[in-house]
């Protein structure tokens, strides 16, 4: 599920969003595997060690069941749906960290607010062309650290493109602002942004409206 257009800003577009590295899902696959494997050897096998029809056949069998489904819910589905509910959104303005189905948690990060963007990853994450994304942040919040980003060097570049986009929009912004201010008028929004790009065009006079 993509991130919901009407909580952006006016001005605001979404450039790329991603979820948490797909390899997050090896250790959860693996368990899935293994659960259903021995459940279902288990399973089969009490036929051949107890007498069919009877109470203990039907008690162990349903007690394999229930242990197989809790342990699947715990080793599998919860890290399924953490996975399936984790965004990574990188706008014009800003950058959005939301996790959770139905206790929801985020974070957000204004790009004026980033004073430096950097990345590690082990060998591990190498292989897997993925790592974690560290975001410093002039704000007293601090630096918001990003876990299991693909691709993760491109991320990084793509988060500096956007920063300098921002502060070319904000530039351009405050300057038209300030020649309306000196002509008298009243400051109106600066256009051209839905594209997730700054205003390229030099900001219109007074002289130009008519």
């Amino acid at each position: 599920m993509g991130y919901p257009t009407k909580l952006l800003a006016q001005d605001e577009s979404i450039a790329f969003e991603l979820r948490p590295h797909w390899r997050s899902l090896i250790l959860p696959i693996f368990w899935l595997l293994v659960v259903v494997a021995v459940a279902g050897f288990l399973f089969s096998a009490l036929g051949n060690w107890l007498q069919d029809g009877s109470t203990a056949l039907t008690v162990l069998r349903w007690a394999i069941v229930l242990v197989a489904a809790f342990l699947l819910f715990f080793l599998f589905l919860r890290p399924l749906l953490a996975w399936l509910s984790t965004q990574y959104v990188f706008t014009t303005r800003r950058i959005i960290v939301r996790t959770g189905i139905i206790a929801r948690k985020g974070r957000d990060m204004p790009l004026s607010k980033v004073n430096n963007v950097s990345f590690e990853h082990t060998v591990f994450e190498r292989l897997f062309n993925s790592g974690t994304l560290a975001i410093e942040s002039a704000s007293e919040h601090g630096m918001l650290v990003v876990a299991n980003v693909p691709n993760v060097e491109y991320v990084q570049r793509e988060v500096y493109r956007l920063h300098d986009e921002d502060d070319a929009f904000r530039a351009a912004r405050s300057e038209m602002y300030e020649a309306q201010f000196r002509q008298g008028e009243t400051p109106k929004p600066l256009q051209g942004r839905g594209d997730g790009r700054a205003e390229s065009e030099s900001p219109s006079t007074p002289g130009d409206e008519q």
